[in-house]
């Protein structure tokens, strides 16, 4: 790693951080008085310190306020201080109780969770992590059978442990996936910590990490997912399978919603004037007897045709329209949008 690179390292993790930085100058004001003291020691070219560092500052974060010190030493730069309490490798972590400068090496797991309740207990302490919200369902030993062994819900779950580097490199497009499919009210994206709830991971075999397993209506044993880790490869296994229509941008295909047999009836509504009441007839008769699987959005193209006779034949485009500002507005819920997209998609099929 260049020189500059490190420097760069160095500063990101100073900047806008609730860790307390440490070298030769300020060691012995903050460790050793009436706090207690956990001390991370770094240096800026480890790998390891860098896989770390966020999980840290949740660390940092967890205890802003209360009697405990959180703090980092680079101790590449800083060998006196690494050779004080005989740091021999990267990162190096140690607990010093409040009034002693004799510490106890930290040997537990390295995800925020362990060294906040490491601290608690040593300390006394109630250092809480403050967690993004998240779209993603997290499931626990009690509530897994009631969300994934639903017959009314498609779940996707993963399997995953809190150390574990692919998981982490998977979270931001599970996280995007989640969201997605959150106005679906069938299909639910799940997490499981299969380290702390080890009961549900054994039950389905998981050996490894990260695990996703596909669990639809009709078959609670699971399914291993075996495709890609991207959100489209996610997007386009769950359409496949539950006849979804989404998109990895978060919205619907331009067939979403639609019904071919009644695109049929728009398009011969449209050019035929002059049958347009028979169309009608036609039109209303499938709708009510369709078994299509969006047969609910078949009634918009009974009423799209009636707004026609009344209206003209620009309603269908001034719909489409006034549907695509208020989604484009962002002040429509979440759990609405899908409906409108579908709409707009019907109104469409009249101007095809």
């Amino acid at each position: 790693m260049s020189r500059l690179s490190i420097l760069l390292f160095s500063l990101a993790l100073a900047a806008a951080s609730d860790v307390l930085h440490l070298d030769t100058s300020n060691f012995d004001q903050n460790v050793g008085g009436s706090k207690p003291a956990f001390v991370e020691f770094y240096a800026p070219w480890c790998g390891h310190c860098k896989s770390l560092a966020p999980e840290y500052e949740k660390v940092a974060t967890a205890f802003k306020g209360q009697s405990v010190v959180i703090a980092a030493v680079d101790a590449d730069q800083h060998r006196e201080l690494g050779s004080r309490y005989e740091v021999t490798g990267f990162p190096t972590l140690k607990y010093f109780p409040a009034g002693s400068t004799t510490p106890e090496a930290y040997n537990g797991g390295r995800t925020a969770k362990d060294i906040v309740t490491f601290i608690n207990e040593k300390a006394g302490t109630n250092g809480r992590i403050k967690e993004a919200p998240t779209a993603v369902t997290v499931l626990t030993e009690s509530s897994f059978d009631s969300i994934v062994m639903d017959p009314k819900k498609n779940v996707l779950v993963e399997f995953y442990a809190p150390w574990c580097g692919h998981c982490k490199k998977l979270a931001p497009d599970y996280e995007k996936l989640a969201k997605i499919f959150n106005s679906e009210k069938d299909i639910v994206i799940a997490s499981l910590d299969a380290t702390e709830h080890k009961a549900p991971a054994e039950k389905f075999g998981v050996s490894g990490y990260p695990t996703i397993k596909w669990f639809p209506k009709d078959n609670k044993a699971g399914v291993a997912y075996e495709g890609g880790r991207s959100v489209e490869d996610f997007v386009t296994y769950i359409n496949q399978h539950t006849g979804t229509e989404r998109k990895a941008d978060g919205g619907f295909s331009e067939t979403a919603g639609r019904i071919p047999e009644l695109d049929e009836l728009a398009q011969r509504f449209m050019k035929n004037p002059s049958q347009r009441s028979a169309i009608l007839a036609e039109a209303s008769s499938k709708a009510s007897s369709s078994s299509h699987s969006n047969a609910e959005f078949a009634k918009f193209y009974v009423m799209t045709m009636k707004r026609i006779n009344e209206k003209g034949n620009d309603y269908a485009k001034q719909e489409a329209q006034r549907l695509e500002r208020m989604v484009n507005s962002g002040s429509v819920a979440p759990e609405k949008l899908g409906e409108l997209a579908k709409r707009i998609n019907i109104a469409k099929a009249f101007n095809a």
